[in-house]
């Protein structure tokens, strides 16, 4: 590519919405590889659903993400209320700058919003990690995805589920496109970066077997009776493994109003620690023995990394991670995840490769190859 090319004004402008911890890491690598195509101009929108620094400053930081163009501030709120919010400051946004192109990742309120906002523009939406589905609608998140996926007008699958559930919904052919998955493409990329962090030797487990928890979602914290089978699971598993708890603020603020933040302290074995920068985050899970997790992106990320995650749910929307990844459904029985969990520390760690199609770090450059020849009326 020659210099003028490089200096020849964009001609297409996108609008690529950000605002919770899982957003970061997905968007991340398409805006670098969205640089090399200078027909293209991105602005940054952050919504501000996620507004403590760990869980979104930081991940600016860590994956040199550039200081949004525009930051909405909506905080935090129920979901109809962080919602509203959304729309109505980001229909201003997209009234003053005319955006060619809406492009939203994953399934955080952020996604659903902006997307309803564009469509009512006439602004069409490009929807990375399309077609995901645990069909289990008490989950706010899969509400978001079918609602985002309906409005979309470009549709990026990273698996051969999301197109299956897609085409069975009705979505004409034309409008999927298998991209892969762009959160691992930030994985690969950040591995080098995260091994300096030495969070295990900063933890005193350096060359110890140990384990990672992640868990926040409503089913597992929002009531005593939920919380109490996670309690009962940690302290089992404590008492074989040490287990590393970067607590999420929704999870530390059901367990005190729940009355159930001193038995959480008391778990033996358990690390509890604030919630941690991306990098730091994976320089933990890449040497962790096991995995415990409600989070959806935690699935894919250990089914790369080679780690037996089990993940504390009774559907999960990523089912390729158990077909041909490290990831097993195992519920919130205390007794069977327990069992499980012994089961998985007496063998072996999982094959390191991943098998899944097009998990490969090179998804965020299909993802930008696409949105040029979108901007150039090819597709």
């Amino acid at each position: 590519m020659s210099i003028k090319e490089k200096s020849a004004a964009p001609t297409k402008l996108i609008h690529c919405i950000v605002g919770a911890r899982p957003n970061f890491v997905k968007i991340a690598p398409i805006m670098k590889a969205l640089e090399f195509h200078p027909e293209v101009k991105v602005n940054l929108i952050h919504t501000g659903q996620h507004y403590d620094h760990k869980m979104s400053e930081a991940f600016f930081e860590d994956l040199e993400i550039p200081k949004p163009d525009r930051h909405l501030n909506v905080g935090s709120g129920s979901h109809a209320v962080q919602t509203a919010r959304i729309m109505e400051s980001y229909e201003q946004v997209i009234l003053s700058d005319k955006p060619d192109l809406v492009l939203v990742v994953g399934d955080v309120n952020s996604t659903m919003a902006c997307s309803i906002v564009a469509a009512k523009e006439l602004v069409p939406v490009i929807h990375v990690e399309a077609g995901l589905r645990s069909g289990d609608r008490t989950m706010p998140e899969e509400i978001n995805r079918i609602v985002t996926d309906a409005l979309a007008s470009y549709l990026f699958t990273s698996c051969q589920d999301g197109e299956d559930h897609l085409l069975r919904e009705g979505v004409a052919p034309e409008k999927i496109h298998f991209v892969g998955n762009v959160m691992i493409d930030t994985l690969v990329d950040s591995l080098p970066l995260a091994a300096p962090k030495q969070m295990a030797d900063k933890l005193d487990l350096e060359g110890k077997r140990y384990a990672v928890a992640t868990i926040h979602r409503p089913s597992n914290v929002d009531d005593a009776a939920g919380f109490e089978r996670i309690l009962s699971i940690l302290e089992a598993i404590g008492e074989i493994i040490p287990i590393v708890f970067p607590i999420h603020p929704r999870t530390q603020g059901r367990a005190e109003a729940l009355d159930l933040a001193d038995r959480l302290r008391a778990c033996p074995g358990l690390i509890l620690s604030p919630p941690l920068a991306y990098l730091e985050f994976v320089d933990l899970l890449r040497t962790a023995r096991l995995v415990l997790t409600d989070s959806g992106g935690i699935q894919e990320e250990t089914s790369v990394l080679g780690i037996h995650c089990l993940t504390l749910r009774d559907n999960t929307e990523r089912p390729i991670t158990i077909k041909m990844g490290s990831n097993h459904l195992v519920g919130t029985d205390p007794g069977q995840v327990i069992e499980k969990a012994k089961e998985l520390l007496a063998g072996d760690r999982p094959k390191q490769h991943c098998q899944i199609p097009l998990w490969d770090g090179f998804a965020s450059e299909r993802v930008a190859n696409l949105i040029v020849k979108i901007c150039r009326g090819e597709i």
